[in-house]
């Protein structure tokens, strides 16, 4: 019988777990407590009145049709982003993974786009997508394209996911490198010499085998799609056009830091921390089931 194992000092796990617990506790508890609190206040914009309303600012967002409006937009929005994002990571990391010479250097270039700042990437993509001054604008009314996001949602949209999505690459690209590598060659090979087509190779055995990465990038791509694009969505369209591309988060900064309707915004900013973590719940509960780890 294997004997137990008893950590001689009672107190120093505490204290090896203290930081994380402190910074946990003043970094997501108190905020989020504070936000949870201010949403049941009513407050006019200089904050010096208040009054506790319960659940009145919830009540009132829930029925106004420009947040019913956000939902879907932040629906379409993160879906697409996440989809776009990894599957071009995966076939970038596919191809860089069979390339011999100069790999490193091919992996480095991929990579670095991961450095730039969220807003950077929105005004790299706006100044090639300007109706006004843009060359890929310019090159698509060439080719017969109306294009013009500043005025239409629809093109708008196709801007701001494909700015998201390009800040987001390097970083699944990372991940998916490292899943490949992780993959033995033998069992390729083997499927080789019994007549396995390259495409076959690809669904039947190393897909499957990327499903813990591929798994863990889609939770971290459904969270950078609803939190971490603002500053590329501001930068791009500002929300509109007409609130074409107005997201939650950034329907939570217009209302509470534009036109300062404080409780509406706490109560948005919860709304939308229920949901994320709804989703991640749902995404661990259901799509975990299909992950197989070797």
């Amino acid at each position: 019988m294997t004997p137990r194992v008893v950590f001689p000092n009672k107190i120093l796990p505490y204290l090896l777990v203290a930081p994380q617990l402190a910074i946990t506790l003043v970094f997501f508890y108190w905020p989020a407590s504070q936000a949870l609190y201010q949403s049941m206040l009513r407050e006019d914009p200089f904050g010096l009145k208040s009054k506790f309303v319960w659940f009145d600012n919830f009540k009132k967002v829930l029925a106004d049709p420009n947040y019913i409006n956000s939902i879907h937009v932040t629906a379409i929005f993160s879906i697409a982003t996440a989809l776009l994002s990894m599957v071009v990571a995966l076939i970038l990391a596919v191809m860089a993974d069979k390339v011999v010479r100069s790999r490193n250097l091919y992996r480095t270039l991929l990579i670095w786009p991961y450095a730039v700042a969220p807003a950077i990437a929105g005004m790299l993509w706006l100044f090639l997508f300007n109706p006004s001054i843009g060359s890929l604008a310019y090159a698509l009314r060439w080719m017969g394209i109306p294009w013009d996001p500043l005025l239409k949602g629809d093109q708008a949209m196709v801007l701001v996911v494909m700015a998201a999505a390009w800040k987001q690459i390097s970083y699944n690209f990372l991940f998916f490198v490292a899943g490949l590598q992780a993959i033995p060659k033998t069992l390729i090979e083997a499927a080789a010499i019994d007549g396995a087509r390259e495409f076959k190779r690809f669904w039947t055995i190393v897909f499957p085998l990327l499903a813990p990465t591929t798994f863990f990038l889609l939770v971290v791509n459904t969270v950078y799609a609803f939190f971490d694009t603002f500053g590329i969505i501001h930068a791009v369209t500002g929300g509109g056009p007409g609130k074409a591309t107005e997201t939650l988060v950034y329907k939570v900064y217009n209302d509470g830091f534009v036109n300062l309707i404080l409780g509406d915004s706490a109560a948005q900013s919860v709304i939308l921390m229920v949901i994320v973590i709804a989703l991640t719940a749902v995404q661990f509960r259901y799509v975990e089931r299909k992950v197989h780890y070797g």
